[in-house]
């Protein structure tokens, strides 16, 4: 149903955004309303960032919205302003289905392309954050890079956008405009929370292995993570993370004893679904994701002391990356996922992301590995080689 009569008046749609999970996909057309407000404190009532929300969505209903929906990205350092919007209309729809996975669209040519850091630059980095690990409270910290590819012309992110949702039909897919005219795509395979009514689902990952062509191998791959006690460490730091933040705020918690595989078409990853009746139905989706991020499965443990590593050994500002991405309507129900397989579009250029975490016992050349795995995703949807 449509939310806004605005649609029926041939509304621009230049400034649609997109986020679709679990069969629907949300729509939404024109720009009511821009919200930069950082999302720091973003769970307290009548300040910052849900001052501003709640504001913006009392003047979209005296516009005629019964309903309104806040869409967008938070950024990884929730310091930062935030990319969030109230659309001047939305609409939810089936997820058309994804057709089958063939040959990528075509995209312009490939002039040039960049890794920062570099391989020898992230391996270093790995081994800074494992003396750290050492000296320090950290036990784990999640490091990144970033894939910059130049192209002959702009890319078409619609077509890419399909491309992702016919090779992962399962993830959460975005695409979400931004105020420099570029475009925040991809398709995550992690839910921070989800609220229905009073209900809630948080569904983390933590620990990832590299998919393997011969059927035989990516068993084995897959049955080597669950066996892997570097991994299973790293997945009980931010499942108890989570665990400690959600048990206050619920009559009702259900947290697996162990973790099990979930895959996509480039990764196994160590996953935990996470289910709860919230005490106070009134606390919202916003409020949640806010609470909860960033989680140490991409940030690292514990979270300030973690962060404060990446900004010294990570050469780059992450922006949206390892931030949120998803929706939250005025009765505070809402899906935010972890922005990861993903990246930024703006005209000729494709900035991708990919990281992975550290531990004292992991090995800076399988990290590499690892995170060059992950940039298979986007760069599949491209029709590169990762």
């Amino acid at each position: 149903m449509l939310e806004s009569l605005a649609l029926k008046h041939n509304l621009n749609f230049k400034f649609g955004a997109l986020f679709a999970s679990n069969g629907r996909e949300l729509l939404s057309s024109g720009i009511h309303e821009w919200i930069s407000v950082p999302a720091r404190g973003g769970q307290d009532r009548g300040q910052g960032l849900l001052a501003a929300v709640e504001a913006a969505f009392e003047r979209a209903r005296r516009a005629g919205q019964a309903n309104p929906i806040l869409i967008g990205a938070i950024p990884f350092d929730v310091r930062e302003p935030s990319c969030l919007y109230v659309p001047a209309g939305y609409e939810w729809r089936e997820q058309a289905p994804a057709e089958a996975a063939g040959e990528p669209p075509g995209v312009p040519d490939l002039l040039d392309q960049r890794s920062l850091p570099d391989e020898d630059g992230f391996k270093k980095a790995v081994e800074h954050a494992i003396v750290n690990f050492r000296h320090s409270d950290v036990r784990k910290a999640v490091l990144s890079v970033v894939r910059e590819l130049r192209f002959a012309g702009s890319m078409d992110v619609g077509r890419l956008l399909a491309s992702l949702r016919a090779q992962n039909s399962q993830g959460y897919l975005f695409r979400i405009p931004l105020p420099d005219e570029g475009e925040l795509v991809g398709v995550s395979p992690e839910l921070l929370i989800r609220k229905e009514g009073g209900r809630i689902v948080s569904n983390p990952l933590a620990g990832s292995a590299k998919r393997q062509r011969d059927p035989l191998a990516d068993r084995a791959a897959a049955e080597q993570l669950e066996r892997s006690q570097k991994d299973q460490y790293e997945h009980r730091l931010v499942i108890e993370n989570i665990r400690s933040i959600l048990a206050p705020l619920c009559v009702e918690l259900n947290v697996p004893d162990a973790p099990s595989l979930m895959s996509t078409a480039a990764m196994w990853h160590l996953s935990t679904r996470i289910e709860g009746v919230l005490n106070d139905p009134a606390m919202t989706a916003l409020q949640l994701a806010c609470i909860i991020h960033p989680t140490p499965a991409v940030c690292g443990f514990p979270t300030e002391s973690a962060h404060k590593l990446i900004r010294y050994v990570e050469p780059f500002e992450r922006g949206l990356f390892t931030g949120l991405v998803g929706w939250c309507d005025a009765q505070g129900n809402g899906e935010w996922a972890i922005t990861i397989r993903c990246g930024i579009a703006r005209r000729d250029t494709l900035r991708l992301f990919a990281g992975a975490g550290i531990v004292e016992a992991s090995n800076p050349a399988s990290e590499w590995e690892e995170v060059q795995a992950k940039l298979g995703t986007m760069l599949s949807a491209c029709g590169l080689a990762a």
